[in-house]
């Protein structure tokens, strides 16, 4: 009974226990990462969008989202790990696996 119980668990280790792909899986998460997608403001393919327009001054201005579709890895993942930078983004607590999937999403959906 034990040998079969570890070799279940050995089997369950091993198999392959994604039923979806990266990609749809990075998918997933580029649109709801915590709560809020990351194409609400920086668009279906990373290209950066207007979040909010205001008037000050008799000026308008704007809130914007950048482009993230040409940024390093190294700077992607320090934008979404900087919990002290006062930004309009939130702070997701992504872990390291998330934000590479995440980043792949962005360099897949724009080589289409």
């Amino acid at each position: 009974m034990r040998f079969l119980l570890l070799s279940i668990l050995f089997l369950l280790l091993k198999a392959d226990d994604s039923f979806i792909t990266k990609y749809e899986y990075a998918k997933m998460l580029y649109k709801n990462p915590r709560g809020i997608g990351c194409y609400k403001c920086h668009g279906k393919y990373g290209e950066g969008k207007i979040i909010a327009k205001y008037k000050e001054k008799n000026k308008i201005k704007y809130i914007k989202a950048p482009d993230i579709r040409n940024i390093s890895f190294k700077k992607f993942y320090k934008k979404l790990n900087s919990q002290k930078i006062k930004t309009v983004m939130p702070s997701y607590f992504l872990t390291r696996d998330e934000i590479e999937a995440l980043y792949y999403y962005l360099k897949k959906v724009n080589k289409k």
